[in-house]
């Protein structure tokens, strides 16, 4: 799906044009097109129908859109177009209506929607919705809010991959190293284990890291960090050969893997997970604990992958 386009799902609020501003950055970095998708309102809704049952020729071919209109003035002036841009209107529920569109786009990006205050932790639930059953990766931006907790340069940032070696989709993995391509970034491969460090290992950096060259030779490492960063090492073997100019750097960190990718949200330029609980299968609809509690309080832009593929 080289040439499918980036889709921005837009209602108007600040929320949805910061997720737009987002999409067509991301469109013109994978040098694709951009889908601009809108949700039309009840009430225009019922009048299309009533119009539609009518066939009154005096009515307006469409139903007035302001949303529509803005959308379309911002981007004439925005600095660099990705092309072709198509502006969509859909009806029905919104997760539906996004759901339906997935199907034919590159990725789909939205807004959080977050309300301030500690609401401001909460998804919002046309959001988690979108990113619980879209048939394409799902990137929620957040509100300006949760985003202030950011680094000023962190869109420059590296892109951070929540890795279970073990289980995982491939997709997940290829995702992350594409974007991480077309930025010209790293991808940071975060994986937690269970035993605790031993206190020699406490250091400055939240995180154990090892360069691409790989694994430390001088011991330190307790048992159970090692054979994580072997493990990662083996798993992401096919991809640093696929994608031989993106560097990698690969963490093995103690206990909470979401505390840990919600940290590195703050000067990442997107933190890459995958949707499906690992012990559900492919085309469940369920959305893994680290997804969504990364989902919830992450500072940054978050890519919520689901399974693409039958070899995934």
């Amino acid at each position: 799906m080289s040439n499918a386009p980036v889709i921005a799902a837009v209602d108007g609020s600040e929320h949805s044009l910061r997720a737009l501003e987002w999409a067509r950055a991301a469109a013109l970095r994978h040098g694709t097109g951009l889908l601009v998708a809108h949700v039309l309102p009840d009430h225009a809704q019922l009048y299309a129908g009533r119009r539609s049952a009518l066939h009154d020729p005096r009515q307006p071919e469409e139903f007035a859109d302001p949303v529509g209109d803005r959308i379309r003035a911002l981007l004439d002036t925005a600095p660099d177009r990705p092309g072709p841009i198509r502006y969509e209107p859909l009806e029905g529920s919104v997760p539906e209506a996004l759901r339906v569109i997935g199907a034919e786009g590159l990725m789909l990006v939205m807004g959080s929607r977050g309300r301030g205050g500690f609401a401001s932790l909460l998804l919002g639930s046309n959001s988690r919705a979108v990113a619980t059953t879209a048939p394409c990766p799902v990137v929620v931006v957040p509100h300006a809010e949760r985003g202030a907790g950011a680094a000023p340069d962190a869109s420059a940032g590296r892109v951070v991959l929540g890795l279970h070696a073990a289980e995982t989709p491939a997709d997940v993995l290829d995702f992350a190293f594409a974007e991480a391509a077309a930025r010209g970034t790293t991808v940071q491969v975060v994986s937690a284990y269970v035993v605790p460090p031993a206190p020699t290992m406490v250091v400055d950096s939240p995180f154990a890291v090892i360069p691409p060259e790989g694994l430390p030779d001088d011991g330190d490492a307790v048992p159970a960090e090692r054979e994580m960063l072997r493990s990662q090492t083996e798993r992401l073997a096919p991809f640093r050969t696929r994608y031989p100019d993106v560097p990698v750097e690969q963490a093995a960190v103690p206990g909470d893997a979401a505390g840990r990718l919600v940290d590195a949200s703050r000067s990442a330029a997107l933190v890459v997970v995958g949707r499906h609980h690992p012990r559900r299968t492919a085309l469940s609809m369920m959305i893994g604990s680290v997804a969504t509690a990364v989902l919830q309080h992450a500072h940054g832009p978050v890519a919520v992958v689901p399974t693409l593929s039958d070899d995934g």
